[in-house]
């Protein structure tokens, strides 16, 4: 995580401030659910609450820390430091560390997730707004890198658009998933705080409570959710990768916007790169290389141990704003994306009529010759194509076994170019109702 790959909504989530105040108020929502159950003093409870509004010094409780060796006990010190020592009495009572780090770190995972669905959202409607611009913009696809049949621009960005919405439903899954939170004492067994806590915490904190810890919350939970982060990275990756290959300079179907100063090479100044869906590349391997060590966080010994921690303190931050960074990223380059549909013709009549061999085919089969014979004949005339770049149709048209088959109007109603469009209708309102 460096700020330049970092955009501040994400990183304050992370903040030492932001992760003492979440510790803060889950101590002090516990020290009120006591007070409810007449467990500690009402006026001990209400003590609590006057750090609110405080700024807990993050340099104050490092102090702290660095002879405690023992980061909560550190944070604890610093509140009594604020409130009284006798006010602070009855706080952290029944509770263990872990109730206090695992349920601020679902917070927190809680909090950004909500932020990379919006960022989902964001992209979903800068895919949508260029996939209905571009039903009808024919173009070739390519199937090996190779020209197969006739396909739309509209339909390649309706591609992607299903494809994150379907990210999009994961991650409210893994949303719910990891929302919850544990006040469950040592070992997780209620022995020296009573069940009706942790409920009402959680329910202040937007959580559910965990139906069964350890000294842990489950870290499958986490491991399911950094797995949802890294798929969505690899769809970013599969849009990214397709604009780097329109804007090849021998393909340029499609381009990043070029702002009025940008420089694209140091050296070459008719350079023009596609630097951000590059970038996007390299990002999404940054994200997806938290998804291992997050699963490897699944295993741990007895009921807990803190092997997962020291990960979980790097890939917390590291997967969420990248992930955040990323998702904005391409919003942006889809929204400004060029776009040139004369070069998307000119590409596919570069082996002219080519892309309508398989219509031949079928319509040789149809016409009663075996499916063998027809291969051989259609692929005869193509290869001429691809080795002399004579024109497909003429080929047909001067081939008296075609000619024999169909006849000539037959021919020439092979290379209809709508016969391939004719159903685009039917997938936008699968994709988009």
């Amino acid at each position: 995580m460096i700020p330049r790959y970092a955009r501040k909504e994400m990183t304050d989530i992370w903040e030492p401030a932001t992760k003492f105040k979440i510790w803060y108020e889950i101590e002090a929502h516990a020290c009120e659910a006591m007070a409810n159950l007449g467990v500690i003093p009402r006026e001990n409870a209400d003590a609590v609450w006057k750090a609110k509004d405080v700024e807990f010094d993050v340099a104050r409780i490092d102090e702290i820390e660095a002879v405690t060796k023992h980061d909560v006990i550190a944070f604890l010190t610093h509140l009594a430091e604020h409130i009284g020592s006798e006010e602070a009495r009855f706080v952290h009572q029944g509770m263990t560390s872990s109730d206090v780090l695992d349920t601020c770190l679902n917070v927190q995972l809680t909090r950004a997730a909500d932020i990379l669905i919006n960022d989902v959202d964001k992209l979903l409607g800068a895919l949508k707004k260029r996939a209905i611009e571009h039903k009808n913009t024919v173009r070739v696809g390519r199937s090996h890198g190779i020209h197969a049949e006739p396909t739309t621009m509209g339909l390649t960005f309706a591609r992607f658009y299903a494809e994150m919405d379907r990210n999009k439903k994961r991650l409210l899954q893994a949303r719910e998933e990891i929302a919850t939170g544990a006040i469950s004492g040592a070992v997780g067994t209620f022995a020296n705080i009573d069940p009706r806590v942790e409920e009402y915490v959680c329910e202040q904190l937007g959580l559910h409570p965990e139906p069964i810890s350890t000294q842990v919350i489950p870290r499958d939970r986490h491991a399911m959710f950094f797995a949802v982060l890294g798929v969505i990275a690899s769809s970013i990756e599969n849009i990214s990768t397709e604009i780097r290959h329109m804007q090849r300079t021998e393909v340029l179907e499609g381009a990043e916007f070029f702002s009025m100063g940008q420089k694209g090479s140091s050296a070459m100044p008719h350079k023009k790169n596609p630097v951000l869906t590059e970038n996007l590349t390299g990002l999404a391997r940054l994200v997806r290389m938290t998804v291992i060590p997050a699963m490897e966080n699944v295993t741990l010994w007895h009921e807990r141990d803190i092997s997962h921690s020291s990960v979980e303190r790097g890939i917390g931050p590291d997967a969420t704003v990248t992930l955040n960074f990323a998702l904005n990223r391409l919003a942006g380059v889809i929204d400004k994306m060029l776009i040139f549909p004369d070069n998307m013709l000119d590409n596919m009549n570069k082996f002219p009529g080519l892309v309508m061999s398989q219509r031949v085919l079928l319509a040789l089969t149809q016409a009663g010759v075996s499916r063998e014979n027809s291969y051989a004949i259609v692929q005869r005339n193509a290869l001429k194509v691809w080795e002399e770049r004579i024109d497909f149709k003429e080929l047909l048209l001067n081939d008296s076994e075609v000619v024999a088959a169909l006849g000539k109007e037959e021919i020439e109603a092979q290379f209809d170019m709508e016969y391939h469009t004719k159903h685009v209708d039917t997938i936008f309102k699968r994709v988009f109702g």
